[in-house]
């Protein structure tokens, strides 16, 4: 698929290492953002764990991309296609520096330079190719923004049967699910916390 976005790495920044898979031990750079946080290398394997380390052939989506590292994980661990959502010219930018740095084929990946909540309103996904995981962690202290994601994901006609959705960094007791999704696992940090959310196919 062709990409909205284009660009080099930027000069001076972060770094974030991939942790498993083709990539593995692979670190890339991305430029420094107030409300930029990667997924710790923790929560990350966590998660992976939960999902079993591979993901072969599935279709995931990083709403609020940032640093891309969920969406790298995935792709490194066998995922068919990966899009991401990101609103900052300049992140995005380096987002498809690092898919190209990384060798990624142009077929497996697809970088919007548009804000999560636009994009949710009219997803411009092909018709039919469902997705199987959605990577959720907006901006710090913007929970308001999760619950949106959540409720505008739960009308998509999209979502696989039997989709997962991996929420990161908020208060899970603030939050209303989505209707027929259930917490599968969780695990907390001081007030904030990360769950994989299971729909429940019927």
């Amino acid at each position: 698929m062709a990409s909205t976005a284009k660009g080099r790495l930027p000069a001076r920044g972060e770094q974030v290492r991939i942790i498993g898979g083709e990539w593995r031990s692979r670190r890339l750079r991305f430029p420094a953002a107030p409300d930029l946080r990667p997924t710790p290398d923790r929560v990350r394997e966590t998660l992976f764990n939960w999902l079993g380390q591979n993901v072969s052939g599935w279709r995931v989506l990083d709403l609020f991309a940032g640093s891309g590292v969920l969406g790298f994980e995935a792709l490194s661990r066998g995922a068919a296609w990966a899009g991401f959502v990101e609103k900052s010219p300049r992140v995005a930018r380096a987002l498809m520096a690092n898919l190209e740095l990384l060798g990624a084929e142009s077929e497996r990946f697809t970088v919007w330079t548009r804000d999560a909540r636009q994009w949710l309103t009219a997803p411009p996904l092909e018709a039919g190719a469902s997705v199987d995981l959605v990577f959720l962690d907006p901006p710090f202290r913007q929970p308001q923004l999760l619950q949106e994601a959540l409720d505008r994901l739960a009308e998509t006609n999209w979502l696989a049967a039997d989709a997962r959705l991996f929420i990161e960094g908020v208060d899970l007791a603030e939050l209303q699910l989505p209707p027929g999704f259930t917490i599968h696992r969780e695990t907390r940090a001081g007030e904030s916390g990360s769950a994989l959310l299971l729909r429940e196919e019927g």
